[in-house]
């Protein structure tokens, strides 16, 4: 269990940065320098054109990893019920949906051809904690369960 709590409490700290990394750059030609756009520049951005749309990106894209994360860091302490858990594999998934947004926006704007795209580290570090996140939950979960048949 020692692991786990180490795994999800680097979560803590490597979300933050996550959404502030690069997610990819972007531009209009290819002649013209490239953008970086990262989680927190694109919600700046939304928020000024789609406020709807700029709110759910919030809640899958942050929200909802952070508050898994801390919830499930409580799980691991014994501070918070054990009963959490499918809720918490819950957020997890609302997480994945915002990898799956991204990436649709990627293909997307790759499809047309306009401009040009390429993804950064941010996008990896971002799939990474997300991913990291539904292990230590996975495994978290396992482990609690199996402590309780015990």
């Amino acid at each position: 269990m020692g692991v786990l709590k180490a795994l999800n409490l680097t979560l803590l700290i490597l979300f933050p940065i996550a959404w502030f990394a690069p997610l990819l750059r972007a531009g209009i030609l290819p002649l013209f320098s490239l953008n970086e756009i990262s989680i927190m520049s694109g919600l700046r951005s939304l928020w000024q054109s789609d406020p709807i749309l700029a709110l759910l990106v919030t809640a899958l894209a942050i929200f909802a990893p952070y508050a898994k994360t801390i919830a499930l860091t409580l799980v691991q302490f014994g501070l918070f019920t054990t009963r959490a858990l499918p809720t918490l594999t819950w957020l997890g998934k609302l997480a994945m949906a915002d990898i799956f947004l991204i990436s649709l926006y990627i293909v997307i704007v790759k499809g047309i051809g306009i401009g040009r795209v390429e993804t950064a580290w941010g996008l990896w570090l971002f799939t990474f904690c997300v991913l990291l996140s539904l292990a230590v939950s996975i495994f978290t979960s396992r482990l609690l369960n199996a402590t309780k048949l015990d």
